[in-house]
């Protein structure tokens, strides 16, 4: 090939790229508060799956700034800086944002056992009651819906805006116990074992909740390519094999047969959740 023809062919190929990458929809998320934040992974591979299943050419980028959960659901509902989040939703979240109704953690996100400090985890080795299990004091985000949802159900929880701070109030005894989902806890051990952080084997919450993508109110057409996307993933189990990469071994490794159990209620629950399908729904029966 002449220098000629392969300088053509180049451009070509550059103004076919750019041409793709112009009708490409960019949708933006929350970039992670730290850089350890592995919390973003399966949520984005899931989106990335729904989009994929539509054949809708999507870019998803980070947004600018690094986001608290709390700051990227004002952003969304303003319009401004994100067009997607994944949060657990509530009534005052679905009255301000608009809900794609299908749980991306099965409800795994209500299954709750705890990080604490490993000096004083011999305390929590005997059974306890539910009230015993009280008198403990927890940490949350002050702004996380569990934190109502644990204070409702009479758990004494102090609220912290920075999600840093909660792993520090754990390390320095000025909380007990650090509720945690079983598909976040064990990374977040991971990264803060040298404070002495780990966690504790023997008891677990468990409460009704659903986490979803949440797009802006105005932006129905989101919605709905999102949407679209998921129940074609979960009507040919692609959804079910990425859900099970991520998590199965995490399922296993908790032993939640094993634990106490404590069935909390969830006062904030909407009355939309699709609670009925048993589809969407992670269940140890169905283990």
């Amino acid at each position: 090939m002449s220098n000629l023809k392969a300088l053509v062919w180049l451009v070509c190929l550059t103004m076919i790229s750019a041409v793709s990458q112009a009708d490409a929809l960019i949708v933006r998320y929350p970039k992670p508060e730290t850089e350890f934040d592995r919390r973003t992974d399966y949520p984005l591979r899931l989106l990335q799956l729904a989009f994929d299943k539509t054949g809708a050419e999507v870019s998803l980028v980070p947004s600018l700034q690094a986001m608290p959960q709390g700051r990227a659901l004002v952003q969304l509902k303003n319009g401004i800086d994100v067009d997607v989040v994944w949060s657990m939703t509530s009534r005052k979240r679905e009255a301000d944002l608009q809900p794609i109704r299908i749980p991306i953690y099965k409800g795994l996100i209500g299954w709750r056992i705890f990080l604490a400090h490993e000096r004083g985890l011999q305390r929590f080795s005997e059974p306890h009651s539910l009230d015993e299990l009280r008198d403990y004091i927890l940490v949350q985000g002050h702004d996380w819906p569990d934190t109502d949802i644990l204070r409702s159900n009479g758990f004494q929880v102090f609220g912290t805006p920075s999600y840093d701070t909660i792993f520090t109030m754990v390390a320095q005894h000025r909380a007990d116990l650090f509720p945690r989902s079983i598909v976040e806890i064990w990374a977040e051990a991971k990264t803060h074992e040298n404070s002495g952080i780990v966690v504790e084997p023997t008891k677990l919450l468990t409460y009704p909740t659903a986490f979803y993508y949440f797009v802006n109110p105005e932006d129905t057409e989101l919605a709905l390519l999102i949407e679209r996307g998921l129940k074609t993933a979960l009507a040919d189990g692609s959804f079910d094999a990425l859900f099970h990469e991520y998590h199965a071994d995490l399922i296993e490794k908790a032993r939640l047969e094993e634990r106490e159990r404590y069935r909390l209620n969830n006062p904030l629950l909407p009355e939309l959740t699709p609670l009925g399908s048993e589809a969407l729904w992670f269940s140890l029966s169905a283990e």
